[in-house]
C-alpha cells in the first residue's frame, strides 16, 4: 500500500519537531535563560511555519505534492543538522528552530493531502486519520527520544539531533518512491491553479463551519500538548533527571494522542466534541498539579491532554477533506494547520500570564475556554457538521 510510504515519511518529519522540547532545560542552565524565553524559542517554530503552511499548500495543488513535499522532507535533516550545529548559541538556536518551522509547515500540509489522495486511490478513504496518526506518532517519539538520549548519552544537544537527521532520510528515500496524486496534465480543467486562485477554498455555505469550528477545534490540537510539555515543566520544578523526565512526559502527552487517533472511526460526529473535553480534564489536573506539586496530577494531565490533542487532530483533517472546494484540499489544509499552530502561542501566554498572576490562573482559564467550546460544538454535532 502506497499510503504507507507517506505516511512514514510525513511521521519522520514529525518526530523531529519536538526534539528540541526536552533538550530546553539543558540550554535554559547553560545559557541561563528565563522562561519566557524558553517559551519563545519553542514558539519560534510557528513564526516560520505558518507563512510556509500558507505557501506551500496552494503551491502543491499547482506544481504536485512530490516536487513541494520532498524538499522539504530533506530540509527537515537540515535543520536537525543545523541545531546539533548550534551550542550554545541562542541565535543560532533560534534560527535553526524558525527553519524546522518552515520545513514542517511545507511537509504537514502536502503529506497531509498527499496521503488522503493516496488513501482515496485505495478505496479506503482513511487519509485523515492516518496523517493525524503520522504526526502524533511522530511528535510522541521524537521528545521521548532525545529526552532519554539528553539525560543518559554524551553529547545531549548534538546526538539526539543526528539521530533525527537519519531518521529523516529514511523518510526521503521512502518519499522518493511515491507516485504523484495531482492532474498536472495542462489540459485538466483542476490542474495549473495559480497561487492566487479565483477558486474558493471551501463548499458553498461552509464558510461559518470554518471559522467557528474547524478553526477553535484546530487551535486546540496544539494549545494543548505544548501547555503541559513546554510551560508546566518550567513553571514548577520537576523531580531528579529533569530531562528524562520532560522526554517522557512529551512521549506520554503526544503518544496518547497516537493511541486514540482510531477511535474517531468509532466516535464518528463526536469525536471533537471529546477530544476537547479531554482538554478540560486535562488543564483542571494541570491546574491542580501547579496548586500542589502533587506528581499524579501531572501524572493525570500529560494523557488527558494528549489524547484530546489526537482527537482534534483527526476531526480537523476529516472536516477538512469534508469542506475543501475540487482541487483545493492542499490549500484547506494549510489553513487548518495554520489555524492549529496558532496553539504554540499557548506556553508563551501561560508563562508570561503565571508571571504576572500565578500559575493557576492561566490553566484555569483555558479549562473554561475548552469547556466553552466543546458547548459550542454541540449545535455543530446536532447538524452533522463535524
Amino acid at each position: 500500500m502506497t499510503w504507507r510510504r507517506g505516511v512514514f515519511a510525513l511521521f519522520a518529519v514529525a518526530a523531529g519537531t519536538n526534539v528540541p522540547t526536552p533538550l530546553l532545560l539543558v540550554y535554559q542552565e547553560r545559557l541561563d535563560l528565563s522562561p519566557q524565553v524558553l517559551t519563545a524559542l519553542f514558539g519560534s517554530y510557528a513564526a516560520g511555519l505558518v507563512p510556509a503552511l500558507f505557501v506551500a499548500g496552494p503551491l502543491s495543488d499547482r506544481l504536485g505534492r512530490r516536487r513541494v513535499a520532498v524538499p522539504g522532507i530533506l530540509l527537515s535533516a537540515v535543520a536537525s543538522l543545523a541545531f546539533a550545529a548550534a551550542g550554545e548559541s541562542l541565535e543560532l538556536l533560534f534560527t535553526a528552530r524558525f527553519l524546522q518551522g518552515v520545513v514542517s509547515g511545507v511537509v504537514f500540509s502536502v503529506a497531509s493531502a498527499w496521503i488522503g489522495e493516496l488513501s482515496l486511490a485505495s478505496g479506503d478513504g482513511a487519509g485523515g486519520r492516518r496523517a493525524a496518526f503520522a504526526m502524533t506518532a511522530g511528535f510522541s517519539l521524537g521528545p521521548l527520544v532525545s529526552g532519554l538520549l539528553g539525560q543518559y548519552a554524551p553529547a545531549p544537544t548534538v546526538l539526539p539531533y543526528l539521530v533525527h537527521a537519519v531518521l529523516a532520510a529514511a523518510g526521503l528515500a521512502l518519499a522518493l518512491r511515491l507516485p504523484e496524486t495531482v492532474d498536472l496534465r495542462p489540459a485538466a480543467p483542476s490542474s495549473g491553479l495559480p497561487l492566487t486562485s479565483p477558486v474558493p477554498l471551501i463548499r458553498p455555505g461552509d464558510g461559518l463551519t470554518v471559522l467557528t469550528v474547524l478553526a477553535p477545534v484546530a487551535v486546540c490540537v496544539y494549545a494543548f500538548p505544548t501547555a503541559v510539555i513546554s510551560a508546566v515543566p518550567l513553571l514548577v520544578e520537576l523531580p531528579a533527571a529533569g530531562v528524562a523526565v520532560t522526554g517522557v512526559l512529551a512521549g506520554v502527552t503526544l503518544g496518547a494522542g497516537t493511541l486514540v487517533a482510531g477511535l474517531q472511526r468509532r466516535l464518528g460526529v463526536w469525536t471533537a466534541v471529546v477530544g476537547v473535553v479531554l482538554g478540560v480534564a486535562g488543564f483542571a489536573a494541570a491546574t491542580a498539579f501547579t496548586a500542589t506539586a502533587a506528581l499524579p496530577w501531572l501524572v493525570a494531565a500529560a494523557p488527558l491532554l494528549g489524547a484530546g490533542s489526537g482527537l482534534c487532530l483527526a476531526a480537523g483533517l476529516t472536516l477538512t477533506a469534508r469542506l475543501a472546494a475540487p482541487a483545493r484540499l492542499g490549500a484547506l489544509t494549510s489553513l487548518f494547520l495554520a489555524f492549529a499552530y496558532v496553539g504554540f502561542a499557548a506556553p508563551f501566554v501561560i508563562a508570561s500570564a503565571a508571571e504576572a498572576t500565578s500559575a493557576t490562573v492561566p490553566l484555569t482559564v483555558a479549562a473554561v475556554l475548552s469547556a466553552l467550546l466543546a458547548l459550542r460544538l454541540l449545535p455543530a454535532v446536532r447538524r452533522r457538521q463535524l
